[in-house]
């Protein structure tokens, strides 16, 4: 089975920021700052085709799960 291509996946900065407890404005510079901590994980076995994308702040996290072609299945 060939892999699948790694998704273009573009993430609702507003929404993440949101979840995190803060102002679009300051979730930006704190992103440029790289006070957001971030880590992307691709799904493998029954996962296969699966992204998550997870963002920490402070104690706040904010966790979205994709499918291969970068629609959000879950946010939370």
């Amino acid at each position: 089975m060939a892999p699948l291509p790694r998704p273009t996946i573009h993430v609702d900065a507003a929404a993440v920021a949101e979840e995190l407890g803060l102002a679009i404005d300051e979730f930006r510079r704190l992103m440029d700052a790289g006070r957001i901590r971030t880590l992307s994980e691709r799904g493998t076995g029954p996962e296969l085709g699966l992204y998550r994308l997870s963002f920490w702040h402070g104690k706040r996290r904010v966790r979205i799960v994709t499918d291969h072609e970068g629609r959000v299945l879950s946010n939370g």
